[in-house]
């Protein structure tokens, strides 16, 4: 564990007596410009050097600037013509300042940072550190406060952001599947399989260690699309074989058997294209949600999907295997 200030160093500090200074004629632009030209040094002139301009600083030399005395005696000019030294309207003292002051949103900010043991993950120490931060908020002075930073903090920005898409995002997918599948009974079906992911998202990330944050979040919405693409693909496939002559029963198995192969491999190819990122830190997570996900979601909406669409529409549809025969015309 660290924090990024430094260690106090000591300064200078010249307090002017403003009412002294408004006497002798001394403006405090002027006092700065001497004082500037004195430590720092002003620049007089410029030097050609072949196509470079190299400025001429012109400052007391480094007894002169670094002196405490010097600077008491440095003369100061006033109307007139005349000068005084500094020490005529000025006082010195030394105090402790830090060299370098960090802000945040423009206020000193103190940023102590932590790494967390192997094994543990980040979301789960903010989470127990909660409380206690809370407690420590409640009980400092006004003007103070901890808030939280980092990647917790980058990671809870990034997921608000997408979370505020994302009922647009639903929006336009429900309008899409009413389109593509005309009917609101497709459509509740094809909804019941989306949530089969999670079984496959959960089961990757526990088995790997990896945390469920933003980046996984994006894999789980991409997964929601890839869910959705292969229900929709085997409804249509059980209302053509429907439109076929089939009943509910016998299209539903022979879809899921007809679709088995060409869903799978895609699946499997899909999986196999996440591998090279699996490994990385910040993809991995993603990676292992969309491999665990879409590879167990695709075998459960293979046995489930069939399975709900019988139950729901096999109570409403005749079984065509056992309907009567019409006579022929002219028969008796």
């Amino acid at each position: 564990m660290n924090f990024d200030w430094m260690e106090p160093s000591r300064q200078l500090r010249v307090q002017v007596d403003q009412d002294q200074a408004r006497q002798l004629g001394v403006s405090s632009a002027s006092l700065a410009a001497s004082l500037d030209a004195a430590v720092t040094g002003s620049a007089i002139t410029q030097v050609r050097d072949d196509i470079y301009l190299v400025p001429v600083i012109a400052r007391a030399l480094p007894e002169q600037r670094l002196s405490l005395d010097t600077l008491r005696s440095l003369q100061i000019s006033i109307p007139g013509g005349r000068t005084v030294a500094l020490e005529t309207f000025a006082t010195f003292s030394y105090e402790q300042e830090y060299p370098l002051v960090w802000r945040r949103d423009r206020v000193p900010t103190l940023t102590v940072q932590a790494d967390v043991l192997p094994g543990v993950l980040p979301d789960g120490v903010v989470a127990r550190l909660a409380p206690t931060i809370a407690q420590i908020n409640a009980t400092l002075p006004k003007g103070y406060r901890i808030e939280l930073g980092g990647i917790a903090e980058e990671s809870a920005d990034s997921r608000a952001s997408v979370m505020a898409v994302v009922p647009v995002m639903i929006v336009l997918m429900l309008t899409v599947l009413m389109f593509q599948l005309q009917s609101f009974q497709r459509l509740f079906v094809v909804l019941a399989v989306l949530p089969l992911g999670i079984v496959g998202v959960v089961l990757a990330l526990l088995v790997f260690g990896r945390p469920l944050g933003f980046v996984a979040i994006l894999g789980i919405l991409a997964l929601i699309g890839m869910i959705a693409k292969n229900a929709v693909i085997l409804i249509v496939q059980i209302e053509d074989d429907r439109a076929a002559g089939r009943d509910v029963r016998d299209a539903a198995v022979t879809a899921a058997s007809g679709r088995f192969r060409p869903m799978m491999l895609t699946a499997l190819s899909t999986v196999l294209g996440m591998v090279p990122i699996a490994p990385t830190v910040f993809w991995g997570p993603m990676a292992f949600a969309i491999m665990g996900g879409l590879l167990v979601a695709t075998l459960l909406t293979l046995v489930f999907l069939p399975t709900l669409y019988v139950t729901w529409f096999g109570a409403r549809a005749p079984d065509r295997r056992h309907a009567p025969v019409p006579a022929p015309a002219g028969a008796e």
